[in-house]
């Protein structure tokens, strides 16, 4: 199994695992790269499977990471993905080795990363980090668990940061918080935004572009979380036909 680092200097040419082929896409990939040029400053680090293909993971120092959590000393993973017929071949135990290499080199106390307490879409199994080693060190609500792997047993306690609600000029209707980490997240707005416009439903989009707002964020999963009426409801990212459906069910 031969993985490829992801740099500044390659990432021009090389893929970023995310909307392979999907031309709909692209800008929303490239604002991505972007992204990662600008975190690679901060010590993020990408590896992903050396060909075409959804094996990948994405980390850097907690401290600089791009959701509400208090983690000093920790490495936290934005997103570990392996997809297909990649499942099942190690791929995910072998990035998570480079990962505690990386934060031990640093010396790190350990890793941390945000699931949900149940399976869901665009969250990872909880069941699998916490066979791999990881505990649950916080919740919230509805669904999300801070999971930890802790190799220093006297570091700090991470936790979520508790933020204030939604700003009240984006409480009526559709609010979605996003980042350009994800390019589905960036690349599916317009198709949510025609049918919230057709059923004549408020629907404003944050774009979340510093690190500050993300910590001072409403939402736990900054890379995409829809609001309604000031409330959260969803951390998914879903089709047009999809959102129909949890339109309907909002009545």
């Amino acid at each position: 199994m031969a993985y490829l680092e992801i740099t500044k200097e390659n990432i021009g040419h090389e893929h970023i695992c995310c909307a392979l082929g999907a031309k709909q896409y692209e800008q929303a990939v490239q604002e991505k790269k972007q992204w990662l040029c600008e975190r690679m400053e901060e010590g993020l680090k990408f590896h992903r499977l050396d060909e075409r293909a959804k094996v990948f993971i994405e980390y850097l120092p907690a401290d600089k990471a791009w959701v509400p959590i208090n983690a000093p000393n920790y490495m936290y993973i934005n997103c570990l993905w392996v997809s297909g017929r990649h499942k099942g071949s190690g791929h995910s135990k072998k990035l998570l080795e480079q990962c505690r290499k990386d934060a031990e080199s640093l010396g790190m106390d350990g890793i941390v990363h945000i699931a949900s307490s149940k399976k869901m879409p665009y969250l990872s199994d909880k069941r699998y980090f916490e066979h791999m080693g990881f505990t649950v060190a916080d919740q919230a609500d509805p669904y999300f668990v801070l999971l930890v792997q802790k190799w220093n047993e006297n570091g700090a306690d991470p936790a979520f940061i508790r933020s204030a609600q939604p700003q009240p000029a984006l409480n009526e209707g559709i609010c979605i918080y996003y980042t350009a980490q994800c390019p589905f997240a960036a690349g599916v707005l317009d198709d949510l935004r025609r049918v919230a416009d057709h059923r004549e439903i408020p629907f404003r989009t944050k774009r979340i572009s510093t690190r500050e707002e993300a910590q001072e964020s409403p939402a736990i999963w900054t890379t995409f979380s829809m609001f309604y009426n000031g409330k959260f409801v969803t951390h998914e990212i879903m089709s047009p036909g999809k959102f129909e459906k949890m339109l309907d069910s909002l009545k």
